[in-house]
């Protein structure tokens, strides 16, 4: 388990951060169904040789060597030095997780203001409920919903979506998922004007892009012991300064004793703290990825286990006991 290194009360943490997996605010339909956002505490020195040692490993070429490059069978050895007891990002090394269909199921929950315990009946049941194509078609419509710059796209997701949801709660009134689907057909707007509200919550306030939890747990993690936490993170477009102050106040929820100092965006090219967080990220969102689909690894789970955040955003019940125990 990572540890926040001493220091004196007030002393600035510095920490480096990438992520693996982001599409933005598209959680269903892409090419991941997982995100990763990983944080470490490591000097630069450190980090560059880390680096060293992988591309030697590995035997790539490559300036900035990938996640891909150590999760291949022949390299798995590389891998297992640099995540495991013993290694380089042992205790100094933090990660998010989200599994992006349960992130995109409690923000319907959310939004919507129905019962929050709706959230593991909807997620749980729902598949079934609706069929795999359905279930689909629902949860797209909802993030074109909350993705939607257009209160005339707003209004069709939206019909679609409630739609979707009168269609089967019909069918199975009376059950867990009955009730989960008439609370959330109570929150259906009547006119397009009703709707504006529901747009206003995604706007601004970042709804549904995974990596404002992402960092939120890298702050409070790092900065759980009292300190100021540094953010250097690889650039990022979609980490606006309003998105950031969204992320601050987050941080202060979660725990008063968090404070963010700050966040500077460095091309990872020039910071090998950076690409050895990146290297952390896409390994361990392919190692959950592999265990939500059934593949789960028992060794790497293993491996991986010490750097989860407990708090990941994780709904699939198998992959998580095996992700954070």
């Amino acid at each position: 388990m990572s540890t926040v290194p001493p220091g004196r009360p007030g002393e600035v943490l510095e920490i480096a951060c990438d992520e693996s997996g982001s599409e933005g605010e598209k959680l269903v339909g892409g090419t991941t169904d997982a995100f990763a956002h990983a944080s470490l505490h490591l000097d630069t020195e450190v980090a560059a040789a880390c680096m060293d040692e992988v591309r030697s490993g590995c035997r790539s070429p490559a300036t900035e060597c990938k996640a891909s490059v150590v999760l291949r069978g022949q390299n798995r050895w590389v891998l297992e030095w640099l995540i495991g007891p013993g290694g380089p990002l042992d205790g100094n090394g933090h990660v998010h997780l989200t599994e992006k269909a349960f992130h995109l199921v409690a923000k319907v929950v959310e939004v919507l203001g129905v019962d929050p315990a709706t959230t593991t009946t909807l997620y749980r049941d729902g598949p079934h409920a609706f069929g795999d194509p359905g279930w689909r078609q629902l949860l797209t419509s909802f993030n074109d919903l909350m993705r939607a710059h257009v209160l005339e796209d707003g209004w069709a997701a939206a019909n679609d979506f409630f739609d979707h949801v009168d269609l089967v709660r019909t069918r199975v009134a009376g059950t867990p998922i009955g009730d989960a689907l008439a609370g959330i057909a109570t929150a259906r707007p009547r006119t397009a004007a009703d709707l504006a509200p529901l747009l206003d919550r995604s706007r601004g306030n970042t709804v549904l892009d995974p990596q404002v939890p992402g960092l939120v747990g890298a702050v409070t993690h790092w900065g759980a012991a009292g300190r100021p936490v540094s953010i250097v993170h690889d650039v990022q477009a979609t980490l606006t300064p309003e998105r950031m102050r969204h992320v601050e106040a987050a941080c202060s929820r979660a725990d008063d004793r968090v404070r963010l100092a700050g966040i500077r965006f460095v091309d990872s090219l020039t910071d090998p703290r950076v690409q050895v967080a990146d290297l952390l990220a896409g390994a361990v969102r392919r190692i959950a990825s592999e265990a939500l689909n059934g593949r789960g690894d028992r060794a790497l789970l293993a491996l991986v286990r010490p750097y989860v955040d407990r708090g990941s955003i994780w709904g699939d019940a198998s992959s998580r006991a095996g992700l954070v125990g």
